[in-house]
């Protein structure tokens, strides 16, 4: 699709590598920075599917870049500036090898663990008599290490020491930083009526100090209910309203699709992909609580080049 920016091949100055990921591209800038181009690419099962969302690269890009600078004040964070709607440009960190990743509410991967009878996930003890999406009674950290192929897979703390993957040290500020962020999401979604559900967060270090890095709070990387009717669906052992990219995927089941071996993505026609732009455009609007403004998609790749070179110039 023309207005879709789904393979990225830029040559920037000083550039020295690039790394091409499920949804960002991002280029080694005389290893100090980092350039980030949110694609409009969408994955779902650890599929790339075939066709790119419009604008979704940008939406997933101004929800970071937002969160990044209301967050700042708890942890630093390698953004620097978006020179492009689609781009984020940061300071280049070392990273941990775990993704710290948050629940406040019994939910996906942690309720079907719940459903099999378990009652600890990455060591962290569940509640006895627990529903589907009902609120822990605090929040609880279920890292994942941070696989170099394949699946991510579940570890705890004490694990994670053990194996000297992160320090006891380091690993205990993360867990600080990790809960004040996610407090922090939990207070900025309540004023918008949302339910922060779970979210993940990365870390790297930087010259001894650790710095938050990635995208925080976006709908590909967290869990939003709607609050409204939140306690009578659960109640009522209904299912919540999401605000997350979970619609993607029950249309691919829908359709026969779940990532394994044989099946076939189903035909993303033009009216499927405008129609999930229009949930993206929703889920920033609802999350931002500001109306989105489309940028000009003539020709994506030459508006990010150019924002990106002028940028990389005069810093």
């Amino acid at each position: 699709m023309s207005n879709a920016l789904v393979k990225t091949d830029f040559n920037f100055p000083g550039q020295k590598s690039v790394y091409h990921g499920k949804v960002r591209d991002v280029y080694n800038i005389d290893d100090e920075l980092l350039v980030m181009v949110a694609s409009d690419r969408i994955s779902a099962f650890d599929v790339i599917l075939p066709e790119g969302i419009p604008y979704k690269g940008q939406v997933l890009n101004q929800i970071a870049a937002k969160f990044l600078d209301a967050t700042a004040d708890i942890v630093p964070n390698w953004k620097m500036a978006t020179p492009d709607p689609m781009v984020t440009v940061g300071v280049r960190c070392e990273p941990f090898k775990v993704e710290m990743v948050v629940r406040g509410y019994l939910t996906g991967h942690a309720w079907r663990e719940y459903k099999e009878g378990k009652r600890t996930i990455c060591g962290e003890p569940m509640p006895e008599g627990m529903r589907e999406n009902e609120k822990f009674p605090q929040p609880i950290i279920t890292p994942t290490t941070k696989a170099d192929e394949g699946h991510d897979e579940d570890i705890s703390k004490a694990e994670i020491i053990a194996r000297g993957i992160v320090s006891k040290e380091d690993y205990e500020q993360l867990e600080k930083y990790t809960l004040a962020l996610y407090q922090r999401g939990c207070e900025i979604a309540a004023e918008k009526g949302l339910i922060l559900v779970d979210t993940k967060y990365e870390f790297g270090k930087k010259d001894g100090k650790i710095i938050l890095i990635d995208e925080i709070h976006t709908p590909d990387s967290s869990r939003y209910f709607y609050a409204e009717g939140y306690e009578e669906r659960l109640a009522r052992g209904e299912d919540q309203r999401q605000l997350s990219k979970e619609f993607v995927r029950q249309w691919l089941i829908a359709n026969g699709f779940q990532g394994k071996e044989g099946e076939v993505v189903p035909e993303m026609t033009p009216e499927y992909c405008d129609s999930v732009t229009d949930r993206y455009v929703e889920l920033y609007e609802n999350i931002v609580g500001e109306k989105f403004v489309k940028a000009e998609v003539a020709d994506i790749a030459a508006r990010i080049e150019n924002n990106v070179t002028e940028y990389l110039k005069n810093r």
